[in-house]
């Protein structure tokens, strides 16, 4: 996982003059759960196909030029650890953040699952 790497293939980007804003996300793996139970630990699991889904329904959107996602899957990570990276790259903020929440949304509910492990 590699924020630099992911700008820098977006730069690339035939269409990048068209870019006004790149917006990234970088979710960690937190030491509590949502309910407030100490976590030493998660694993994630990650549905391909409908990761590619959300994210090409997600460039379609106005404004986007491109968005690029990585994600720890399949492994143990350790909480401080990153999990995910979301890069989204368009015209103008409020289209990239838009499509940077629906992106991240879309991913958390339906294309991810995750097993914390507790202390």
């Amino acid at each position: 996982m590699n924020l630099d790497r992911m700008i820098a293939q977006i730069k690339q980007h035939p269409e990048y003059d068209k870019v006004g804003m790149i917006l990234c996300h970088n979710g960690v793996v937190r030491g509590t759960s949502r309910d407030g139970r100490k976590v030493s630990g998660l694993r994630v699991a990650v549905d391909h196909e409908k990761l590619h889904r959300v994210i090409a329904v997600n460039k379609q959107k106005e404004g986007i030029v491109d968005i690029q996602v990585d994600i720890a899957e399949n492994r143990n990570l350790n909480v401080g650890d990153d999990v995910m990276l979301l890069v989204v790259a368009g015209d103008i903020r409020e289209n990239v953040i838009a499509v940077l929440r629906s992106t991240l949304e879309a991913v958390k509910t339906t294309v991810t699952r995750k097993t914390e492990y507790y202390i």
